[in-house]
Formats: structure tokens, sequence, C-alpha cells
């Protein structure tokens, strides 16, 4: 074999390893550049910017929505206490709460608020009623939906509602009465068992009271 011949033989397996490793070098170059301009391009990045959330963010249990952001959140204006009357029982999805009438331990969606049966309950925000009806654990119960994805429950009601799906209320018009249907809690007497979802997501009633 002729010297001129091992010498390309050489030559063209050295030269394919210098491709392999010049290649390699200019996607490493690319990628560094690209991600480099996308920074300071500001490109959509997946987390919200400076951690606030927005209507479309998800809100876990007890969360209180930032109030210092740049871009307002959406939400009812004015919030009111739906009635008068002293809380009985508390929040608790992050943890278990003891149930008196199952005599049991169990999360607890809302919030109870004890008043003489016969006193009126009021719409907490303006927002649509979105549905009416008897549940087999909570008894006669309205469903309201307000700006910004919130929505109140208010459980425990008296028959005589005074709403139906579909009417427009304002923040302390009467929607019915407070009894003690809730076969659920019916040990704790006549109350009211008001709860609050954020985009579909329990939240603690008292932060949205708060929110006032």
């Amino acid at each position: 074999m002729s010297k001129k011949f091992k010498f390309s033989r050489s030559f063209g397996k050295k030269g394919y390893y210098i491709a392999l490793i010049l290649c390699a070098a200019a996607i490493g170059i690319s990628g560094y550049v690209y991600f480099r301009n996308a920074s300071q391009t500001g490109e959509p990045q997946l987390n919200s910017p400076n951690g606030v959330v927005t209507p479309g963010d998800d809100v876990q249990a007890g969360v209180t929505l930032p109030t210092d952001s740049t871009e307002p959140i959406k939400r009812p204006r004015p919030i009111g206490k739906p009635l008068a009357g002293n809380t009985v029982k508390d929040y608790a999805m992050d943890c278990l709460s003891y149930n008196e009438t199952t005599r049991d331990w169990r999360v607890h969606n809302g919030i109870d608020i004890a008043a003489e049966a016969g006193t009126t309950v009021c719409a907490a925000a303006p927002g649509t009623v979105y549905t009416v009806f008897k549940d087999d654990t909570m008894g006669y119960t309205v469903v309201i939906r307000h700006e910004g994805g919130y929505a109140t429950q208010y459980a425990s009601l008296a028959e005589n509602v005074t709403v139906e799906a579909g009417d427009v209320v304002k923040m302390g018009d009467a929607i019915g009465t407070v009894a003690n249907t809730a076969l659920l809690e019916s040990a704790q007497g006549d109350h009211l068992h008001f709860s609050v979802t954020y985009n579909d997501q329990p939240m603690n009633p008292a932060a949205f009271l708060a929110m006032g």
C-alpha cells in the first residue's frame, strides 16, 4: 500500500471526527444564543411573573389572593357577610375537623354561621344565581356565580328560597332564610353553611369576605 493511500485514509478518519466535534460545538453555540435572546426579549415563561396570581391561575384551598399586583385581579365588588351571626365551625380543607353529627373526622369546605331559624340570608356579592336545589346531605342550597371565577354557595336553607336560576342579584339581596335542613350538620342546629370556590377550587370563605 502506498504512503499516499495510507495518509489519505488516516486523514479521512480524523476529518470525520473533527467534523462531528465542529457540529456539536455549532449546536451548543446556537442554543446558547437562542436562550440568551429569549430572556432579553421577554418571551413568555411558564410561571406567572413575580409570583402574581391571575384569574386563570389555580388557587389552592385557603390561599389569600395577592393585592399588590400591578394588574388588578377581577373580583366581585362589593362583598359582604351573608348574615349576621357567630361562626361556629371554621373552614378546614387542609386538616380534619370533627363532625358532631356523624361523630367522625372529615374536611369542611365552608364556614357555619349560627342564627335563628327564619333569619334572612343575603347574597354575599353581586352575581347571577347558577342553581337552586335540595341536596341530600346539605339541604336546600343556592349557588351564585360572580365576576372573576368566584362562586358562593349557601346551604342548610329553609324550603322557601326566594331566588331561582338565572336571577341577577346584588350584594345584600335576600335569597332565603336560615334553617336546619343539612342532614350532615343537623347536630349544630339552625345555621347557614357558607362556602366559596375560585375557578371551581375550594377557597376559605374568610379570605373571600376579607376582600370586601
